[in-house]
């Protein structure tokens, strides 16, 4: 007893287990009772069970049809739908000569033609300071030698970012038959910048890359990972017509299934037919 005082005076190991996963969870299932039970309850009184069942699970489906089908093509506006990952950029590899990199689509590809804008570049820039600078595990987070197997300093005034360059890439046309793009690359070459004691009160001098020969230099290789933005809809889009559709099937057999017992009731109400015999002889009118 002592102990689960202790524990509930310490409260959950883990903060967030009650706001928003328990909660989270709570709210879903009753919103569904509520709101599809209640629906259900009026339909039941009516149609009867199983009709009523029928109509109100065809209804939800459509339902999720439309607005599934309303996240498919909204992207990014207000309605703020389920959504896979963005599209980023990836850090590959790390080389201090390009022309021994082991993505062969980057190798002297670093030419006036592939020049990145410097809106692109900005882009691609944040990830390679990501990538290059070394991140400190917090209380809260922590990072593994792997995160940090691409780090080479500690802050970005150690190094500059000298060219950025792009590699392949598409935009494809579906009415052309083009189903899927061409893999994108970037480089990044940077170097390490030389420390420099300027006097105190002048300005900074702007930074020049260390030409010695253990400083740090070379080039960075991203991949653009094209993520899985408007995957989530497109499950729930598909999932959803699947339902509905059954739904609507079963709508048609309970329909069809009437329309035969109404038949059957029908011909037993009118009784039998009465079928003359071939051998009496029949009667003519003089």
């Amino acid at each position: 007893m002592l102990r689960l005082l202790v524990l509930a005076a310490e409260g959950p190991a883990h903060p967030n287990l009650w706001n928003p996963t328990i909660l989270g969870v709570l709210v879903v299932l009753s919103a569904i009772g509520l709101f599809c039970g209640s629906t259900y309850l009026l339909l039941a009184t009516n149609l009867g069970a199983r009709l009523g069942f029928l109509v109100a699970a065809a209804s939800l489906t459509g339902f999720m049809v439309l607005l599934s089908t309303l996240w498919w093509t909204s992207g990014n506006s207000g309605i703020d739908p389920p959504h896979g990952r963005s599209p980023s950029w990836k850090v590959v590899e790390n080389v201090s000569d390009l022309s021994k990199a082991k993505t062969t689509a980057v190798r002297g590809q670093n030419t006036k033609e592939n020049r990145a804008s410097s809106t692109d570049a900005s882009n691609v820039n944040a990830a390679v300071d990501a990538a290059l600078i070394t991140k400190k595990s917090t209380p809260t987070i922590t990072y593994t030698p792997n995160d940090n197997r691409f780090a080479k300093f500690q802050d970005v005034t150690k190094y500059q970012i000298l060219q950025t360059w792009e590699i392949g890439g598409s935009s494809p046309q579906f009415w052309k038959g083009e189903f899927t793009h061409r893999p994108e690359y970037a480089v990044v070459q940077f170097c390490q910048v030389q420390e420099v004691d300027q006097p105190f009160g002048l300005p900074p001098l702007p930074p020049q890359c260390d030409n010695s020969a253990d400083a740090k230099a070379g080039y960075v290789v991203l991949f653009r990972d094209l993520g899985s933005l408007r995957v989530p809809p497109f499950v729930a889009f598909g999932m959803s017509a699947i339902l509905f559709i059954l739904g609507l099937f079963g709508l048609h057999w309970r329909e069809r299934d009437e329309q035969k017992l109404e038949e059957e009731r029908a011909a037993a109400a009118a009784g039998p037919v009465a079928v003359p015999d071939s051998d009496e002889p029949e009667l003519t009118k003089v």
